[in-house]
């Protein structure tokens, strides 16, 4: 209520605000107070880069951005301000907000928290209006900007409840170390543990693969948010018995790999993998530890229709189209009425290929994840998983890049310095791939990741695109 009170006397009801913060405590009071007193929070992905950052201010039509003094400083950001700025944008510490705040504002907050919900009802705010914007990680393209509401956020935390509840204890602690720009990150991470009674650990960054676990013993937490790559990093740091009061890994964003489940067995962890985008909120399915399928992201929440498209050249499941009360309201579109383009009759495309049987989904790819070779429809998620079985202690990303003589050619990117075509060529053969998946040439080189922990295939394409032309 008193961070609430004092960022509405600098904005205007409904106005969109940039907040651009790691995962401290301060961002939940943040989210909250914006949106009790009728304000709009957007997330901005500071690792995205410059670009990426001035893009999404311009289509949220941003006025003010809060961030911390600290954390600009600790993240080397002053260049990103200094863009901010240049695009006459204002900058709100949180540091200074800080040192207005009298004795008098904080009575004066817990007196405002005893009629929270009549300041809720003046502030206009309804269920089904803007409660916040999140922007697409860019993993394919240029970042869009995605309007959630209140219902779309209540909805899907109450969607993995009804799945999960059963399993979770009243003493159980979530640690999320998932940025909250990042929608896994925030729901799963953040909303479903405060809206469930449960005591939320947030940590700043993913990456500190050596604290972690040390900070998860500490905290006495027994329930991890994270992504495979993640999961997989933090497991071979741990020391000792760091881990081992921890029940659930929940992962998402990417495939969890039988090496990451492997790896975690000695802690008799259970990891359920899940699966979502972020314009349903974002979770869409997920495994249960008494209803889990290896190789599938489970089955979906309740309340989630679901629709396959048949894709052209592509044998089996097809393109994954949904519908519930998760699903967003729409991309913001300055063009659009109202600034937003919804979805028609509701319906989302993820642009995911799958296959659904006995209610269990399998990801195949992403549409824009295919190459067309010979008439065929290509899977480079599918070559990538085959790559991973012959090779498990290193990462792979396969790109599809221009060839002047048959129009696409597969390119293997690996952080894996002896990684050997003919290898792979009779790796593949013995596992029932035609020649024609098999990447024609290898690329040895660190792969780039996101802050959320995904890869960045842009930026992958690019480089392996500079590779090539330097070989």
């Amino acid at each position: 209520m008193v961070l609430g009170r004092k960022l509405a006397d600098r904005t205007e009801k409904a106005e969109r605000v940039g907040i651009m913060m790691p995962n401290v405590q301060a961002i939940a009071p943040v989210l909250f107070g914006l949106n009790a007193y009728g304000r709009i929070p957007a997330l901005l992905n500071y690792t995205s880069g410059i670009r990426n950052l001035s893009a999404a201010c311009q289509v949220g039509d941003l006025r003010l951005i809060v961030t911390s003094r600290r954390f600009i400083e600790q993240g080397k950001l002053d260049d990103v301000i200094a863009a901010f700025e240049a695009d006459g944008r204002n900058i709100l510490y949180l540091e200074d907000l800080r040192k207005e705040i009298t004795s008098f504002d904080k009575l004066s907050g817990v007196i405002r928290s005893w009629f929270a919900r009549s300041i809720q009802k003046r502030s206009g705010m309804a269920p089904a209006d803007d409660a916040l914007i999140l922007f697409t990680s860019g993993s394919e393209g240029v970042p869009k900007g995605v309007v959630l509401t209140n219902a779309n956020l209540v909805a899907n935390t109450r969607q993995i409840d009804l799945r999960v509840r059963q399993f979770l204890k009243p003493d159980d602690a979530v640690f999320n170390p998932l940025p909250v720009f990042h929608s896994f990150g925030l729901t799963a991470g953040l909303f479903l543990g405060l809206f469930g009674g449960l005591r939320v650990v947030l940590y700043p960054s993913p990456l500190h693969f050596r604290q972690i676990p040390k900070l998860i013993a500490a905290t006495g937490a027994t329930l991890l948010m994270c992504t495979d790559t993640f999961a997989r990093n933090y497991v071979r740091a741990a020391e000792g018995d760091a881990l081992s009061r921890i029940r659930f890994v929940i992962a998402g964003a990417e495939q969890v790999k039988l090496e990451t489940r492997a790896l975690w067995d000695r802690f008799g962890t259970v990891i359920l993998e899940g699966y979502g985008v972020t314009e349903c909120a974002p979770v869409l399915a997920v495994n249960l530890p008494d209803a889990q399928r290896f190789g599938t992201v489970g089955r979906l929440l309740p309340g989630v229709e679901s629709r396959l498209e048949p894709v052209e050249g592509l044998k089996g499941g097809g393109r994954l189209f949904v519908r519930g009360p998760n699903v967003m309201r729409g991309y913001l579109d300055k063009s659009a009425e109202g600034g937003v383009l919804e979805a028609e009759d509701g319906w989302h495309d993820t642009g995911d290929i799958v296959t659904i049987e006995d209610g269990f989904v399998s990801i195949r790819g992403r549409a824009k994840r295919f190459a067309k070779l010979g008439g065929e429809m290509v899977s480079l998620a599918a070559i990538e998983a085959l790559v991973q079985q012959l090779w498990p202690d290193n990462s792979h990303v396969v790109v599809s890049l221009p060839d002047p003589r048959k129009g696409e050619q597969l390119v293997l990117v690996t952080d894996r310095g002896n990684a050997d075509r003919d290898e792979l060529l009779a790796f593949g053969r013995d596992e029932g791939f035609p020649e024609l998946w098999i990447p024609r040439s290898i690329l040895v080189s660190n792969i780039p990741v996101m802050g959320s922990g995904k890869v960045d295939y842009p930026a992958t394409v690019e480089m392996a695109q500079k590779l090539r032309t330097m070989l």
